[in-house]
């Protein structure tokens, strides 16, 4: 009840599959393109498509750094989830300035934020409601260039000692890596877990991909 139109696909899910779409024109040229992704469920059904929005200038030029809307559609084409980052800094050396994401679900409704804080060693995130309150923690390896095998970037409770999820780059492989720069993803997280907090954590799991494999050939 009272689910944000849309979001009634993520009730019932404990596992979402987030599969970067194949772009050989990326590969062959070597330039940036729009990314597109599909969402699935752990079946591999397809619950969503999302396209991102840039111009090419911030594409080539800014890459990592760029600012973006991402736009999550459902089967029927409805977006349902917009998903927001600012041209932000991408530094320890800088924690005034660090990465912020939003998240409205239905668009133009706040569904919730993802925060990075600051560490001089591990990448770490606070998920947060509506109302920018702490929900949830984020925290990944000391190395995230994972060498033939997954990247799992931990889901914890706030006081950082249970872990309840988590959020994985899945290793896909050296020649897809090297061709097309590929990326998927899984998100693990508690059924019962808010909708509105589950789109969030997809939105996370793009700023992930973009703050630390955007050209990354897996440590290979």
């Amino acid at each position: 009840h009272n689910l944000p139109p849309g979001l009634e696909y993520l009730n019932k899910l404990d596992r979402i599959i987030i599969h970067q779409q194949v772009d050989l024109l990326e590969g062959i040229l070597g330039t940036e393109t729009s990314s597109k992704y599909e969402i699935k469920n752990h079946l591999g059904q397809r619950v969503y498509f999302a396209v991102e929005e840039n111009d090419c200038f911030d594409r080539n030029l800014c890459s990592p750094l760029r600012a973006f809307t991402i736009r999550i559609a459902d089967n029927t084409g409805r977006e349902v989830i917009t998903v927001s980052r600012p041209l932000r800094c991408n530094s320890c050396w800088f924690p005034c300035f660090l990465q912020e994401l939003e998240v409205q679900s239905p668009p133009g409704t706040i569904a919730g934020y993802v925060v990075q804080n600051w560490d001089p060693f591990l990448p770490k995130f606070t998920i947060q409601n509506e109302s920018k309150e702490d929900v949830l923690k984020i925290i990944g390896p000391c190395a995230t260039c994972g060498c033939f095998e997954d990247v799992d970037f931990e889901v914890k409770a706030l006081n950082e000692m249970s872990t309840i999820g988590k959020i994985s780059k899945y290793w896909s492989g050296f020649v897809n890596n090297v061709f097309t720069n590929t990326a998927n993803f899984g998100i693990q997280v508690p059924v019962d877990l808010d909708v509105r907090i589950k789109a969030v954590m997809i939105g996370a799991c793009f700023l992930i991909d973009l703050m630390f494999f955007e050209h990354s050939l897996d440590a290979l």
